[in-house]
């Protein structure tokens, strides 16, 4: 018969390590520069936080913003946008677009209540890796800071909760609201069909 020592609770000090909270970030990069940059990053062996799951997208331009809302809406911490540097897109002006897509989405973020901070934007050419991989920890850090984000999983809000005039004077709209549109139909469109 074996007997065992009874084990003794670990200090605080412990326990709230054992506990600390990780992020999980999702992160969208380009096939021909940031995602190839994550790549020498490894083949290098470059250590970053292993908090990051990259999906490739063809080119950041590619980037639809419900991607970003479906992420956050199913558990991610934060976002990160990674592409080419401007000027230098395999697209030729497709990156441009990703940085008017990424300001905008930042605003109707923050419009939803979830901090600036968890959508960040990294350009990154395919020899950058160890760049890459400080941009990752950098942003892994500074997630963490933040703590979780404490936003509903799942279905985001119901339409008819929405506020949308709140969301397009959030996003640079007009005061005035959005143009109305009866019955949901462009009325132009009505008009070019009526003939």
């Amino acid at each position: 018969m074996t007997s065992q020592a009874p084990v003794a609770p670990a200090p605080p000090e412990v326990a709230a390590q054992a506990t600390a909270f990780e992020p999980v970030i999702i992160g969208f990069t380009c096939n021909w520069c940031s995602y190839r940059a994550a790549d020498l990053a490894g083949t290098a062996r470059t250590k970053y936080p292993p908090n990051v799951r990259l999906i490739r997208l063809m080119c950041s331009g590619r980037l639809d913003p419900t991607f970003v809302l479906k992420a956050f809406s199913d558990g991610a911490d934060a976002v990160m946008v990674s592409g080419c540097h401007p000027g230098e897109c395999h697209y030729i002006e497709q990156n441009y677009k990703a940085l008017r897509r990424f300001q905008l989405l930042r605003r109707t973020l923050e419009s939803l209540g979830i901090e600036a901070q968890r959508l960040q934007l990294v350009w990154a050419s395919a020899a950058e890796g160890v760049r890459l991989a400080g941009e990752i920890t950098r942003v892994t850090e500074e997630v963490r800071a933040l703590g979780p984000l404490n936003w509903p999983t799942g279905d985001m809000v119901g339409i008819d909760d929405l506020d949308l005039d709140a969301a397009w004077q959030a996003t640079g709209g007009d005061a005035g609201g959005p143009p109305p549109a009866p019955g949901g139909v462009n009325p132009d469109h009505a008009a070019e069909t009526a003939q």
